[in-house]
């Protein structure tokens, strides 16, 4: 079974505080929006689909401290949580779909009374927690069908269990195929500048006993020169109508790298990472983080302090480069913008 990253328990938001692991697994309480926000900000919990399910309680536990009896009042202030808790990380689409289901949640039930609204709220947001589960099982059952006997993958980032409320996106189809029994490898990035791949992948996947080997960002071009890549998944945060993907800073270079080598490269997604409003990558926002994260890792400062640093916390793949698209509904092969909008429908 997953771990439970995001859970709703003794009427307050439960994370793990992934910043932690793989050395110490440790749950954070979260009973207010300060305490949602910074948990998003600083990555505490991180991952598109986690992110979304945390803005959901993050609305709701908002909504409870709105003092108000007018609705007006009440969803104009909740309006409000929701742009303080958009701010905390631009790129992940799951976080703003999650926000604007709660908003629309609320102004759908406007004839009822603030504390009944609430109350409304509460169960929307265990609803969504739920349908991600769902979600990522479905995602899991599709993706399986693409590795195969002796196959051996290539995954960036963390795209598991940690970064959902279940098994995760792209290493989904992973923990399914494991469980049918299909014989396979993976090797993981390490996924620089944070190490979400060597912290977060390899200790879901080691845990998991399914066989992984984790390496440096840069050693996967020569893995595929080798022959010892046959296909390459990944997550995604925000998936433009066209099919440009933004995901963690690095994927870029690994689809780069597989249209050379003529390798399958996919990613795995649920319908909310899609925005349909957004003609291209180009109209992502890149999320840019602080410069500490480049130039010293635990405690250690590995590189001049006064160092200009460039640290965008994503790229885009141009959707000419990927193979596939899996969602819950199944895979979106060669994604284009009629693919993507008749898929989600």
């Amino acid at each position: 079974m997953p771990v439970n990253t995001v859970e709703w328990k003794n009427n307050s938001l439960r994370l793990i505080d992934q910043r932690l692991l793989p050395g110490q697994l440790k749950y954070i309480t979260c009973k207010n929006t300060k305490q949602v926000f910074e948990a998003i900000k600083k990555l505490k919990v991180r991952g598109a689909p986690a992110i979304g399910v945390t803005g959901a309680f993050g609305m709701y536990i908002g909504a409870r401290a709105i003092n108000t009896k007018s609705v007006e009042l009440f969803c104009k202030s909740l309006e409000k949580v929701g742009d303080h808790l958009g701010s905390s990380r631009p790129t992940a689409r799951n976080l703003f779909w999650a926000i604007e289901t709660m908003l629309e949640c609320a102004y759908d039930n406007i004839d009822n009374p603030v504390e009944k609204i609430k109350t409304i709220l509460l169960k929307e947001a265990k609803n969504i927690l739920e349908q991600d589960k769902l979600i990522c099982r479905k995602i899991g059952q599709n993706g399986a069908s693409l590795i195969k006997k002796g196959d051996t993958l290539l995954t960036h980032c963390n795209a598991g269990a940690l970064a959902t409320a279940d098994f995760g996106t792209a290493l989904a189809p992973m923990y399914i195929a494991k469980k049918k029994g299909v014989d396979f490898s993976v090797f993981v990035d390490e996924t620089r500048p944070v190490l979400q791949g060597a912290r977060l992948t390899a200790w879901e996947l080691v845990n998991a006993k399914i066989k992984a080997t984790l390496i440096c960002d840069n050693m996967a071009a020569s893995l595929m020169k080798s022959g010892k890549i046959d296909k390459v998944i990944t997550g995604a945060d925000r998936i433009a109508v066209n099919g440009d993907t933004a995901n963690k800073i690095g994927t870029y270079n690994l689809a780069v790298l597989c249209k050379y080598h003529k390798i399958p490269f996919y990613i795995a997604a649920p319908i909310s990472t899609f925005d349909l409003s957004l003609k291209s990558g180009k109209d992502i926002v890149i999320e840019e983080r602080g410069k500490e994260e480049v130039i010293s890792f635990g405690g250690r400062i590995t590189a001049p302090k006064n160092i200009k640093v460039y640290n965008p916390s994503f790229d885009v793949t141009p959707h000419e480069l990927i193979t596939g698209i899996i969602t819950e509904k199944g895979i979106i092969t060669y994604p284009c913008k009629n693919k993507i909008i008749k898929h989600c429908k």
